[in-house]
């Protein structure tokens, strides 16, 4: 046996332990299956994609880019929009 040694910051390790406990496993336990499945499957398991936006999202997009089209006024960041929204209730 040899040892690995793996350097995370402290919240990653905290809510990878969480999830792989409710699982009933320990790090040490994943961390060895992902080892295994990487030789079995001469390949690293990770999809490394962006998630999907859920139908919601994808139609908040929709709308979103409907209003820029008909002349809506867009922002550039958060703050500017806040900053708009509150000058309107006056």
């Amino acid at each position: 046996m040899t040892s690995v040694t793996v350097r995370v910051d402290e919240q990653t390790k905290l809510d990878a332990t969480r999830i792989v406990e409710d699982f009933g496993f320990d790090l040490s336990s994943v961390t060895r299956a992902f080892y295994r499945q990487i030789v079995r499957e001469n390949r690293i398991p990770l999809s490394l994609s962006y998630p999907e936006p859920n139908a919601e999202s994808l139609q908040s997009i929709k709308d979103a880019e409907a209003i820029m089209e008909t002349g809506g006024r867009g922002f550039k960041n958060a703050r500017e929009m806040l900053e708009a929204a509150l000058s309107d209730e006056s």
